[in-house]
């Protein structure tokens, strides 16, 4: 006889269906009064649409490890993630996605589009001529309403020069 015991779960109706849950960590690179934004690839899910760099965390990693891995192999820059800014969990049809938003220090590397069709530099009164993922949104008109946010020397625990950038 076994000494665990059943979890009930409560009765789902049969059209029910869970969806596959996916943890992404995304960076929020400035520079220059610019952030740093790449094109989803057009047969990904949400392809064409623009993003903050980033993407799916693998086992045993943190939102952190996950940020520096993926911006280093879509983008071959050296970031160092800094506190995270938003935290967003959005359902879409298909998948659920849990966002960490990082606000990042690029450290080096000039930005290359390896694994992303195309990268831009924009300004905050550009983001709204770029169609992100609805779950963007909510950050989208922080990074809208923030003018802190662009300025390097307002945000706090961030300190830029040019050898960062080397």
């Amino acid at each position: 006889m076994s000494t665990r015991r059943q979890r009930l779960s409560p009765t789902r109706p049969a059209h029910f269906k869970l969806r596959p849950s996916i943890d992404v960590a995304a960076g929020l690179v400035f520079h220059r009064g610019k952030l740093l934004i790449t094109q989803r690839p057009p047969g990904a899910h949400l392809g064409g649409l623009w993003e903050f760099p980033g993407g799916k965390r693998k086992p045993r990693e943190t939102f952190a490890q996950c940020l520096v891995r993926e911006l280093r192999e879509e983008l071959g820059i050296e970031v160092e993630a800094g506190p995270v800014l938003e935290n967003v969990t959005h359902a879409y049809p298909d998948k659920t996605v849990r966002l960490k938003f990082f606000i990042c220090r690029w450290i080096r590397r000039e930005p290359r589009a390896l694994g992303c069709p195309a990268f831009k530099w924009i300004s905050a009164t550009e983001l709204g001529e770029y169609e992100f993922p609805e779950a963007d949104s909510r950050l989208l008109h922080r990074l809208q309403n923030s003018p802190g946010l662009w300025n390097p020397r307002r945000r706090r625990g961030e300190h830029s020069t040019s050898n960062d950038l080397a």
